[in-house]
């Protein structure tokens, strides 16, 4: 097997070079920005010093404040709950926690922030940076609001994502903290992600407006409030994290932190944040961003005092590699180009390093029940291909674009001719195959409608055959 081919010198200065400009210009104490993908060494990039003290250079292990990131984690330890069974998204989350009021939101609408919940604990959390602990959360939820009735519209909440760090802690008998070390940390390699800073950790500043002036904000612990936005870690685990998110079959290919189905159903739009303007999406817990041409970029953003971080990983489009995740992370609170940048990254190296192209090989056939579905079909007055490839039936519509996912079928094991729908249009339906006397197949009902080899009305009026 050949070694993975470096990236261009190009590439690597003209990636080098988006960060530096976006450092100068947003001026940014610190910033820290890396590129995971399967097919090339690790890209990253730092800008600027740590804030410490006289040798205050970056390095690779330069940790910063993830802020929102966290949500990220508590999101897929939520799901691991489910998965392991010890609770169903649909729960009202008050069946697992003891809790005071809002018992009644389910888990979903927490995952989702479409329960109402207010944004932050009660109290003045941002006023006086003291956090309340977990029997202070709990105990004061009755005094917290629900601001808008559950699935009404996006409505950003730390709370209620503290609230899923409560439950995933008492579900699995320890603290967040020690079960999302235990469960996605050690397993992922993500040594360097942290409920602490550590010693080596970058400075976070306000940068003065109309100055030059750069004054480091203080130092914040989240308590309870910590599966919302606690923790620390540098660009090279986060972009690590970013391309789990966006491929995990390529980190985790045993699926021992989550199986990449789950991670499917994370990233399926929930809701939009913003009714008019469609241009970043909600899933459960997680924000997807289209980047047009069937591409979308999975992650979330991160604020806290003195500190910005954005983490994304790439799906869809030509030229995507496998395992395609950025992160950037900055010391300055209010730099808000930086949250743009992790996009311009994989979309840069993409249309200038692209994956390379897979040669197509010639595979076994269709099994011989199935090969007199292959072909051209016609349902609803429209033409389909049905075709077999690597290994499972598909279906497009005759006239969709090269982008557009096929759908997918699999067999019940236990009725030869009905298979289900796994994936793309109709995911979820059956597609029943009719034969006549001799086994061929004449006739399918996909989702319940006909689908003939020459094109019918819905009273079967054939045109070729004139009735």
């Amino acid at each position: 097997m050949s070694p993975a081919p470096t990236p261009d010198a190009r590439v690597d200065e003209r990636l080098g070079r988006l960060v530096r400009r976006v450092q100068a210009d947003a001026r940014v104490p610190a910033v820290s920005a890396a590129l995971h993908r399967a097919d090339r060494p690790l890209w990253q990039h730092t800008v600027g010093g740590t804030g410490t003290g006289t040798d205050d250079a970056l390095g690779a292990y330069t940790r910063f404040r993830i802020g929102s990131v966290t949500k990220t984690f508590t999101a897929v330890l939520t799901l691991q709950c489910r998965d392991d069974g010890l609770l169903d998204l649909d729960d009202p989350v008050g069946r697992h926690l003891d809790l005071p009021a809002h018992g009644e939101l389910t888990v979903r609408r927490l995952l989702s922030h479409t329960s109402g919940l207010q944004r932050e604990p009660f109290g003045e959390v941002w006023d006086t940076l003291r956090a309340p602990d977990a029997d202070q959360l709990v105990a004061e939820l009755d005094r917290a609001e629900r601001v808008l009735p559950p699935g009404r519209r996006f409505h950003y909440s730390n709370l209620g994502m503290a609230v899923l760090g409560q439950l995933v802690g008492r579900l699995r008998g320890g603290s967040w903290a020690q079960v999302l070390a235990e469960r996605v940390l050690t397993p992922l390699g993500l040594t360097d992600t942290t409920v602490t800073p550590g010693p080596a950790a970058a400075t976070g500043f306000l940068v003065d407006a109309y100055s030059d002036e750069a004054r480091p904000e203080p130092p914040t612990d989240f308590g309870a409030v910590g599966p919302a936005a606690q923790l620390w870690s540098t660009a090279t685990d986060m972009a690590r994290w970013a391309a789990f998110l966006a491929d995990p079959a390529a980190l985790d290919p045993a699926g021992a932190v989550l199986a990449p189905d789950t991670l499917n159903e994370m990233r399926w739009p929930v809701t939009t944040t913003d009714e008019t303007l469609w241009g970043a999406g909600f899933g459960l817990g997680l924000i997807l961003v289209p980047q047009g041409e069937r591409v979308v970029h999975v992650g979330h953003d991160g604020a806290m005092p003195g500190f910005l971080a954005a983490v994304y990983g790439r799906r869809g489009g030509e030229g995507t590699a496998g395992a395609m995740g950025a992160a950037v992370l900055g010391s300055s609170g209010t730099a808000a180009e930086l949250f743009d940048l992790p996009h311009r990254l994989l979309t840069e190296a993409v249309a200038h390093d692209p994956a390379e192209i897979e040669p197509w090989r010639p595979g076994p056939p269709a099994p011989a029940p199935l090969r007199g579905v292959l072909g051209r079909w016609w349902g609803e007055g429209f033409e389909y291909v049905f075709s077999w490839h690597d290994g499972t039936l598909r279906a497009r519509g005759a006239g969709d674009p090269a982008g557009r996912p096929p759908a997918v079928f699999t067999p019940l094991p236990d009725r030869p001719d009905v298979l289900r729908t796994v994936s793309g249009r109709e995911a979820g339906e059956l597609l029943r195959l009719t034969r006549d006397e001799a086994g061929a197949v004449v006739r399918m009902h996909w989702a319940t409608y006909r689908f003939t080899r020459h094109q019918e009305t819905f009273d079967r009026y054939d045109f070729r055959a004139g009735s």
